[in-house]
């Protein structure tokens, strides 16, 4: 006989619930809650498609980009399209300007004079790299991600960034290989961001397959096209709940010169995670 002050069996409660939820939409097993978090200040990241340093107005001006990033400050920032497109894919972002705003490329490309794998790069103010994944996602048309395992000052941060396809059904497909590539990992906060294509809401967008983990995908700030941003492409998301906070678009009048997408920025709290959130299904919660 066990007293009242024994544990719940294992698989018992929210986290069995959870298992049942991704066995039954054929998601792979992910971290169910992350460990304590550090108690920290809020971290500010950010995502830029820079569409290869090439702005509205048709100059290639790597500075300009950069001084838009250097606006921004952020600790984090996930680049897309840093690279050539075609041919020998070499870096075309100013990094000594980057690195006068105290930002550090991680080292992610297979070329010397690259700066990221399809295109995304990523940048930290502060931070070391426990481990770096390139991932070559499923679609019509060349696409991957990088998933960055990070000590901060605050403590371990996994981000992910990723350009996601122009076709729909290449999108989801997408979605579920990151799921994947986190399901292999340990349990930590987790931070995606990225240029995912994705303007519709609801039953119709294809990020629905991100929304056991990172929760409800519902419309994001307008940040294409720069000019006149109508369209949610880009996006911040976080898990477990609470992590990213503020997500807004950066608009200045260099921002909608400086590329065709506007760039995203927020809030990351990684002491976010209050203690009764622990018996929650995190699988299920809102990121952003």
């Amino acid at each position: 006989m066990t007293s009242a002050s024994s544990p719940p069996r294992k698989g018992a409660g929210p986290s069995g619930e959870l298992a049942s939820l991704r066995q039954a939409h054929g998601i792979p097993a992910l971290p169910a809650v992350p460990t304590d978090p550090v108690v920290s200040g809020p971290v500010t990241v950010a995502s830029y498609n820079v569409h290869k340093c090439v702005g509205t107005d048709r100059r290639f001006d790597p500075a300009r980009i950069a001084q838009v990033i250097g606006e921004i400050a952020p600790d984090i920032i996930a680049i897309q399209e840093a690279d050539r497109r075609f041919g020998r894919r070499t870096g075309l972002l100013d990094t000594a300007a980057l690195q006068e705003a105290g930002l550090t490329l991680l080292p992610i490309s297979s070329l010397p004079d690259g700066h990221g794998w399809h295109g995304n790069a990523l940048a930290v103010r502060a931070g070391t790299p426990l481990s770096l994944q390139r991932i070559a996602l499923p679609g019509a048309e060349p696409r991957g991600a990088v998933i960055a395992e990070l000590e901060l000052p605050a403590g371990k941060l996994r981000v992910i960034a990723a350009h996601f396809g122009l076709l729909r059904r290449c999108r989801t497909r997408q979605g579920a290989a990151i799921l994947e590539a986190i399901g292999q990992g340990e349990a930590m906060p987790t931070l995606m961001m990225g240029d995912l294509n994705e303007w519709r809401p609801g039953r119709r967008s294809s990020l629905r397959v991100l929304e056991s983990f990172f929760g409800p995908a519902s419309f994001g700030p307008a940040s294409f096209p720069a000019r006149l941003p109508v369209f949610a492409l880009d996006r911040i998301l976080g898990w477990p709940q609470g992590v990213v906070q503020e997500v807004r678009a950066h608009d200045t009048p260099l921002a909608r010169k400086a590329s065709d997408h506007l760039p995203l920025k927020a809030k990351l709290l990684l002491n976010a995670r209050a203690p009764a959130q622990a018996a929650a299904l995190p699988g299920i919660q809102a990121a952003a």
